[in-house]
C-alpha cells in the first residue's frame, strides 16, 4: 500500500501495488468461499466417498496429507483404508513411494 502512494506529491506515484492487493484480496476471498461451498457440497456424503470425490474434482497427484488438511475430521485410517480400497478396485493408482506417495486417478 505504501508503494502506491510514494512520490504522491510529485504525481509519480502508481497504482499497480495497490490494485495488485486488491485483487490478492478478493482471489483469497473467492477461494475461501468455493471451499466453504464445496464442503456444503459434499457433506452429506460418506467420509469414503468424500475422499473419492477428491479424485474426480482434482488433476494429477493428490497426497494423503492433502486429503487430510481438506477434511480435517476424517481420521488418518480411514484415508488409508479408502485409499487402498480405491487402488484395489482400479479407480485410482499409487505413485511414487516414501514421503512423496501419491495417488492418481486412472
Amino acid at each position: 500500500m505504501q508503494a502506491s502512494s510514494s512520490g504522491w506529491h510529485e504525481c509519480n506515484n502508481s497504482y499497480e501495488p495497490f490494485v495488485k492487493y486488491y485483487l490478492g484480496i478478493m482471489l483469497k476471498a473467492y477461494n475461501e468461499f468455493e471451499n466453504r461451498v464445496e464442503h456444503l457440497k459434499y457433506h452429506k456424503l460418506s467420509k469414503p466417498e468424500r475422499i473419492k470425490a477428491v479424485f474426480d474434482k482434482k488433476v494429477g497427484k493428490v497426497t494423503k496429507k492433502e486429503i487430510t488438511e481438506l477434511y480435517p475430521d476424517i481420521s488418518k485410517v480411514t484415508v488409508e483404508r479408502t485409499l487402498t480400497a480405491l487402488v484395489k478396485s482400479g479407480y485410482i493408482a499409487k505413485v511414487d513411494s516414501g514421503p512423496h506417495t501419491g495417488y492418481v486417478r486412472i
